[in-house]
């Protein structure tokens, strides 16, 4: 069990005395950099959140599978398989799935144009909310300086970015024993190290030029792990995030409106509901 799995299984009360969650239904949802494959991914929070929502579409913005990592060593947990046959069924079921591959899963960008399974794989492509508003959608590896001009560099840096996720484990489980929440090594270093606040404000603003040059009100992406939503330049900027840390999604509601869901926050927030509900519960008994 990983660190975050230890603190959203942390507390005395079993999880099978509480009720599961209603089902959120959205239009629409976007996750990307899953990275099945790699003991950092967060499975069993992505199939908490994909049993626990429905929508009409579905996107899978990159970085599902981690090729890169695979080619390195083999890790494939069952729950990755769980993930894949969830994913599967919904399109059996009648949810439009598009797969928008990235630069970890690229060499599935050789079936670019092909339907696998009820699943659209696709390079980019323009989505029209309910508002009428037009999101281009893509994965955004194209966009980062690193991977174009230096991809060995890349490389070198997604084993750096590994150690650090194995180092956040290890010094997680030490601070959920010692009752503190978890915390992100990786996250603290993009927002205190200056040269990746700078990568990261060139990686946006390069993405919503794009959307201004093919005409389209905003731009939806993943690759660089850091869930967001602002306005660039005119040009809404949407990031929905990663499976690894954040467990983010981006969805959007039957009027057309973005939003993030931070996953971890909506199932601390319910446990805490549950277990308050239940101890009115026990306080409603008569003695």
């Amino acid at each position: 069990m990983n660190a975050r799995d230890n603190f959203m299984s942390a507390g005395k009360q079993s999880k099978s005395l509480l009720k599961k969650p209603k089902s959120m239904r959205f239009r629409t949802i976007w996750i990307s950099d899953v990275h099945l494959g790699t003991s950092g991914c967060q499975a069993s929070r992505l199939l908490e959140f994909l049993k626990a929502t429905e929508s009409d579409v579905l996107y899978l913005v990159g970085d599902i599978v981690d090729g890169w990592q695979l080619r390195r060593r083999w890790y494939w947990h069952q729950t990755h398989n769980d993930v894949v046959q969830l994913v599967l069924k919904k399109a059996k079921k009648g949810t439009k799935v598009i797969f928008v591959p990235g630069n970890h899963d690229e060499a599935i960008r050789q079936f670019i144009g092909l339907d696998f399974g009820g699943i659209k794989i696709r390079d980019e492509l323009i989505h029209t909310c309910a508002n009428g508003k037009r999101m281009l959608v893509l994965h955004g590896d194209r966009f980062d300086g690193v991977i174009a001009c230096a991809k060995w560099l890349a490389y070198v840096g997604d084993s750096l970015y590994t150690m650090i996720l194995k180092f956040n484990q290890y010094l997680n489980a030490w601070r959920a024993r010692s009752g503190l929440p978890y915390w992100s090594l990786s996250q603290y270093l993009k927002l205190k190290v200056k040269n990746a606040v700078s990568y990261i404000t060139s990686f946006e603003t390069a993405l919503a030029e794009e959307a201004k040059k093919q005409g389209v009100d905003g731009v939806i992406c993943g690759h660089i792990h850091k869930a967001e939503i602002r306005e660039i330049n005119g040009i809404l900027y949407c990031n929905d995030g990663d499976w690894v840390e954040s467990l983010s999604a981006l969805v959007e509601d039957a009027s057309g409106e973005l939003r993030l869901i931070d996953w971890h926050e909506v199932m601390l927030r319910w446990e805490q509901s549950q277990f308050l509900r239940t101890e009115e519960e026990v306080c409603a008994v008569p003695a």
